[in-house]
C-alpha cells in the first residue's frame, strides 16, 4: 500500500500523507478545499490592519483611553479622507469628537439644541457616521466585521454597511432605514453603537509596550480595558514586572509597590483597585512617626488627580516613611540572600549614622537630608521590627489574595512576554543588555549563563513560574519569585539596565553624583544603525526594514533628543503619559501607528482632562515626526499573518491534489 501511495504521489511521505489525512477530517470534499483556499486567498489580499503601539502609561487611563478612542489621530485621518472639503475642519474635528465620545457629546447637544433642529442632526449624523464605518471596516471580511457589531444592532449596521444611497435602487431602501431609526427614537443608542464599532474597526491590533502601572490613579482601570479589549498584547516593563513580583509574593516589590503608590499619593490603585488593606501600616506609621520630619516624604501633590488635605497629606507622609525603611530592610535581607547577583553596594543601612546624621559611601561623607529612623537598630539595622513583620505579613497576604490582581496578572501572562516579533518589527520595553564592545552580554540566571534573545527567552518562563501560586515553595520557585525585585532594579536586568536604582541616595542626599544610575551600554550604542541591524538579526529579522520599537526612557525633547535613532532602525515611544515626567520632556511623549500604507510616528501634547477633549475637541495629536511610506499599500500577504495564511493555502492545494489523484478519498 505504502508502496503505491509514494508510484502515485512522490512528493507526499508518510508523515505528511498523516498530516493531509487529519486536513482532511475539517475539509472532506475538493469542494470544500476549494472553498476554504478561495476564503484564504481574498483574506490575503485584504489591506493590513492597523497596528497601535503605546507605551509607558503610567496609570494615567484617561489619557490612554483617550489617545485609545482616536487611535492616535487614525480616526481624524480616516474623516478627513471621507469628507475632505466637503466638511470644515470644525465640522470634521465634531464629527471626531463624537465618535470618541458619543455619549457625552449627544448629552451636551440636547440642552442646547430644539427637538426639531436634533432631528435633522440625528439625520446629517446617521450618514456621515455610516460613510466613516464603511471605510474602517472595509480592512475586514464581512465575518470578522459582523462579530465586532453589536447584538442589538447587527442586522440594521449590516445593511447599512453594504448598501448605499448613492444606488438608485437602493436609496429609498438605505433611506428608510435612517428614517425609522430616528422615527423609533433608537437614533442616538443607535449612533452610540456606530461609534464605538468605529473604535473598534479603527485598530486591529494594539501593542502595549511595557509600562502600565505606577504613578497614575489608574492603571487597574487601564487593565480592565485592556482585558476587555479585541486584540492585544503587552512587553512586560519594569513597573509591570514590579507589580507581577508583588502578586507572587516577593515581599520587597510589594513594598516598592506601596512606597512609589504613596509618592504620587495614589491610594485609589491600592485601595479601591485591589483591596489592598493599607490599614495596619496607616496606624503604625501615624503612631512610630508621630513627631518625625517628613519633608523628604512628602506627597507630590501637583501630579495628584484628587484633593487631600493638609492632615491626610501628612499621614501619607508618614506611611510613606515608614514602608519606605521597610522596603530598604527588606531589600538588604534579599541581597544577603542572592550574593551572586553582585548588588552589596544597595545596601546601605549600615552606612548610615543616625546620631551625627550623615551616611558615608564609599569612602565619602554625606549629610542626610533626614536621620530620624527609629525602628532601625544600628546593631541589626536589616532587622524588621515586630510591627514590621505584621505589616507586611497583612500586606503580603493583600497582594496575593486580590482577585482583580491575579486577574490582570494572568492577563499579563496570557497576552505577554519580554518582546515581540511582528511583521519585521521587535518590540521590547527597555533594553539588550550589551557589553562595551557592542556583543550581547552573558547574564546568570539560576546558575546558568544567557544572552540575546536567549536570554529574554528564559527570564520569559522564569516570570511565568514565578507568577504560579503553589501550596508548595520549590527552591526553583523561590528563586524565580526572589528574580522577581531583581527584573525591577537589578543592573543585567533587560527592563531596567542601569548600574542602579539609586532610592536611598535620591530621597536623603543633596548631592547629585551619588544619585547618579548609570545607564546601561545598550543605551549608548543605540544610535548605531550596526548594533540595531545585530540585534534585528539575533531575533530572526530583516534589518532592511526592519524596526526596534521600545519605551522606558523619556525623550527630552526640551534638551533636543530625537525619538527616531540609529537611521529610523530605532523608533523610543515612550509614551509621556505621566505627568510627572511632562516638565523634563517638555511634551507628552510619542505614539505609533503601522497601517497599511506605512508606519506614522505621532507626537502627543498634554492630555488635560476628558471634559475639556469632549467640550473643545481636543485631539492631543501634536506634529507627525516620522512618516514611512511603502512603495505599495501592504496586504495582509505580506505580514506574519499572511505567511501563515499562505501556508495553509499551500497545504490545502496539496490537499486538492491528494483528492484528485486519488490517494486521499473525499468523503461525503
Amino acid at each position: 500500500m505504502t508502496s503505491t501511495m509514494h508510484n502515485t504521489s512522490p512528493d507526499i511521505s508518510d508523515r505528511d500523507l498523516r498530516y493531509l489525512q487529519l486536513l482532511a477530517k475539517s475539509f472532506p470534499t475538493v469542494a470544500a478545499a476549494s472553498t476554504e483556499i478561495i476564503n484564504l486567498e481574498a483574506i490575503l489580499n485584504l489591506p493590513k490592519g492597523t497596528e497601535h503601539f503605546l507605551t509607558d502609561i503610567h496609570g494615567e487611563d484617561e489619557a490612554f483611553r483617550h489617545v485609545l478612542k482616536n487611535a492616535s489621530g487614525t480616526i481624524r485621518r480616516k474623516v478627513d479622507e471621507i469628507f475632505g472639503t466637503s466638511l470644515s475642519g470644525r465640522e470634521r474635528q465634531e464629527l471626531c469628537t463624537l465618535i470618541y465620545y458619543p455619549h457625552e457629546k449627544m448629552k451636551l447637544m440636547r440642552r442646547t439644541e430644539t427637538p426639531e433642529k436634533m432631528e435633522e442632526w440625528y439625520q446629517l449624523t446617521l450618514n456621515r457616521l455610516v460613510k466613516v464605518c464603511q471605510n474602517v471596516s472595509s480592512k475586514y471580511t464581512r465575518s470578522k466585521v459582523q462579530k465586532a457589531l453589536p447584538k442589538e444592532f447587527s442586522y440594521i449596521i449590516q445593511e447599512l454597511l453594504h448598501e448605499t444611497e448613492a444606488d438608485p435602487n437602493k436609496a429609498a431602501y438605505f433611506g428608510q432605514i435612517i428614517s425609522t431609526i430616528i422615527d423609533t427614537q433608537r437614533a442616538e443608542a443607535f449612533i452610540e453603537a456606530m461609534c464605538n464599532l468605529i473604535q473598534r474597526l479603527a485598530i486591529d491590533s494594539l501593542h502595549i509596550v511595557g509600562d502600565i502601572y505606577d504613578r497614575g490613579p489608574g492603571a487597574h482601570i487601564i487593565m480592565e480595558t485592556l482585558c476587555d479589549y479585541h486584540n492585544v498584547d503587552v512587553q512586560w516593563g519594569n513597573h509591570d514586572l514590579l507589580w507581577m513580583g508583588a502578586y507572587a509574593g516577593n515581599d520587597a516589590s510589594i513594598a516598592n509597590v506601596v512606597r512609589i503608590c504613596l509618592r504620587y499619593a495614589n491610594l485609589d490603585t491600592l485601595e479601591e483597585g485591589y483591596g489592598i488593606n493599607l490599614l495596619p501600616l496607616a496606624t503604625f506609621a501615624m503612631e512610630t512617626y508621630a513627631d518625625s520630619p517628613l519633608e523628604v516624604f512628602n506627597p507630590k501633590i501637583k501630579f495628584v488627580h484628587k484633593y487631600y488635605t493638609d492632615k491626610e497629606q501628612r499621614i501619607i507622609a508618614q506611611m510613606h516613611k515608614a514602608i519606605t525603611v521597610i522596603q530598604w530592610k527588606l531589600e538588604g535581607q534579599l541581597i544577603d540572600r542572592r550574593q551572586e547577583w553582585g548588588m552589596a553596594d544597595r545596601k546601605q543601612l549600615h552606612l548610615i549614622d543616625s546620631e551625627r546624621g550623615v551616611i558615608t559611601i564609599d569612602d565619602v561623607e554625606y549629610k542626610l537630608k533626614d536621620s530620624h529612623f527609629p525602628t532601625i537598630n544600628p546593631a541589626d539595622p536589616y532587622r524588621l521590627t515586630r510591627e514590621e513583620v505584621n505589616i507586611i505579613v497583612h500586606m503580603h497576604g493583600s497582594f496575593t489574595g486580590s482577585e482583580k490582581l491575579r486577574r490582570h496578572v494572568r492577563f499579563m501572562l496570557h497576552n505577554g512576554s519580554f518582546y515581540l516579533v511582528r511583521n519585521n518589527n521587535l518590540l521590547y520595553h527597555a533594553s539588550i543588555p550589551l557589553t562595551e564592545q557592542g556583543e550581547f552580554k552573558e547574564v546568570e540566571v539560576a546558575g546558568e549563563t544567557f544572552k540575546g534573545r536567549a536570554l529574554l527567552d528564559r527570564l520569559d518562563r522564569l516570570v511565568q513560574l514565578a507568577c504560579r501560586h503553589k501550596s508548595e515553595i520549590t527552591p526553583e520557585h523561590q528563586y524565580a519569585i526572589d528574580y522577581m525585585w531583581y527584573l525591577w532594579c537589578g543592573p543585567c536586568s533587560p527592563s531596567f539596565d542601569k548600574s542602579r536604582m539609586a532610592t536611598l541616595e535620591r530621597y536623603l542626599l543633596s548631592e547629585k553624583e551619588p544619585q547618579r544610575e548609570d545607564k546601561g551600554w545598550y543605551y549608548k550604542l543605540q544610535d548605531s544603525e550596526e548594533i540595531c541591524d545585530m540585534i534585528l538579526r539575533e531575533f530572526g529579522l530583516n534589518p532592511e526594514g526592519g524596526h526596534i520599537i521600545n519605551g522606558h526612557v523619556p525623550v527630552k525633547t526640551v534638551k533636543g533628543e530625537k525619538p527616531v535613532r540609529a537611521g529610523g532602525k530605532l523608533l523610543v515611544i515612550d509614551g509621556g503619559f505621566s505627568k510627572a515626567y511632562q516638565p523634563e520632556t517638555g511634551i507628552a511623549g510619542y505614539t505609533l501607528v503601522f497601517h497599511s500604507r506605512g508606519l506614522q510616528l505621532v507626537q502627543h501634547n498634554p492630555f488635560e482632562s476628558r471634559q475639556k477633549a469632549i467640550m473643545e475637541g481636543c485631539d492631543i495629536i501634536g506634529n507627525t515626526v516620522l512618516e514611512e511610506w511603502g512603495a505599495h499599500r501592504l496586504r495582509v500577504r505580506d505580514t506574519d499573518m499572511g505567511r501563515e495564511l499562505q501556508s495553509q493555502v499551500d497545504e490545502l492545494h496539496r490537499l486538492l491534489r491528494a483528492y484528485r489523484s486519488g490517494l486521499i478519498k473525499e468523503r461525503g
